[in-house]
């Protein structure tokens, strides 16, 4: 086996966990930046997880790189435990507490901006949802469908982009879709059965149209990045909501071995996929950050609202109990899908 090939296979994967790394970096880095700004006391800033490889001891804060290329985090002081620091961030003001724990998450969902704006400035054209033209024989025409027709909704959800369309017809198992589109100015519904295909045991349907792209322009440029940067975000509510209604099972979620896996895999295709998930996994930290659980930021903007709400603070010994709970839980889960993601790959 050659060098080139050996590297051809390798870079890939650098490339990945890199990619991986630069998300949780820009995520804690929100935290960091911010919990300086607010005058609170970071204790270390760590790129990496498990043993350190070597630190930097700053002014205050520890800057360390550890052996594990996935996760990394901000240690503040007063964080999880009571301080008699004043830079403490348990004694930090409710407005204060609450920037710092959502800026990660914002931070996040910039990055993801930034490159959905990259994607749209790369391509030629400004795609639109307007039918542009038939594959030969194709279904869809056959059901009534026409050139300059502009899709508006598919099956109750509504469409504004490219990536809008191509998302609704995978999301339709049996090729059967209710799609409204707007025709000399009136809306008219089309009920349109499809073809499909299957891939590795799944049915897909088949899209036998071609949307039509506009030049680019300034606004339209910002216009197209806006409402695709919304539909990255939809895409993460709809996979959760899938995965709560059973439509996908435990095997189909990936940890880091395969979100690395996935990212390799488009790294090869071409540098459009590539942004394409590198965009969708930012967003969906950034969000997925947000929810409501323990142990995640979304959790802790939670207690802060109810803080800020009711004037009293959840006990300190009470907070911590239900973040450990939860990051077992989590840490558990992430075990189940790594192992799954591992099998996958033999």
């Amino acid at each position: 086996m050659s060098i080139a090939s050996v590297w051809n296979s390798v870079y890939p994967v650098i490339i990945a966990i890199l990619f991986f790394e630069l998300i949780v970096i820009i995520h804690e880095g929100g935290h960091f930046v911010s919990a300086k700004l607010m005058k609170i006391k970071v204790n270390e800033f760590s790129i990496g997880m498990g043993p350190k490889l070597f630190q930097i001891k700053g002014k205050e804060t520890k800057y360390t790189l550890r052996i594990v290329p996935f996760g990394g985090y901000c240690a503040m002081e007063g964080e999880d435990e009571e301080s008699d620091d004043e830079r403490a961030f348990i004694n930090k003001k409710v407005g204060q507490r609450f920037f710092v724990v959502v800026a990660g998450a914002v931070m996040n969902l910039i990055l993801g901006f930034i490159i959905v704006l990259i994607i749209t400035c790369s391509g030629n054209l400004v795609g639109t949802t307007e039918v542009a033209k038939f594959d030969t024989d194709a279904v869809s025409q056959s059901y009534g469908l026409q050139v300059g027709d502009k899709i508006k909704s598919i099956d109750g959800m509504r469409v504004y982009t490219t990536n809008d369309v191509t998302t609704g017809l995978s999301r339709c198992e049996d090729g059967k879709i209710e799609m409204l589109v707007e025709r000399d100015g009136k809306d008219k519904k089309l009920n349109i059965e499809f073809a499909t295909e299957e891939y590795e045991g799944t049915t897909y349907t088949k899209m036998d149209f071609w949307l039509r792209g506009v030049d680019k322009t300034v606004g339209n440029v910002l216009s197209q990045t806006c409402k695709e940067f919304v539909s990255y975000a939809r895409m993460v509510f709809l996979s959760v909501h899938d995965l709560l209604v059973g439509r996908y099972g435990l095997s189909d979620l990936s940890g880091p071995v395969g979100t690395v896996s996935v990212v390799s895999n488009a790294v090869k295709t071409s540098a459009y996929s590539m942004l394409r998930i590198m965009a969708l996994l930012t967003i969906n930290v950034g969000l997925f950050n947000l929810f409501p659980i323990p142990a995640l930021d979304g959790w802790r903007l939670f207690v802060l609202a109810g803080e800020g709400i009711t004037r009293k603070k959840l006990p300190a010994k009470a907070e911590y109990i239900i973040n450990a709970v939860g990051l077992v839980l989590l840490l558990g889960l992430m075990c189940v899908v790594t192992f799954s993601d591992i099998t996958k790959l033999f």
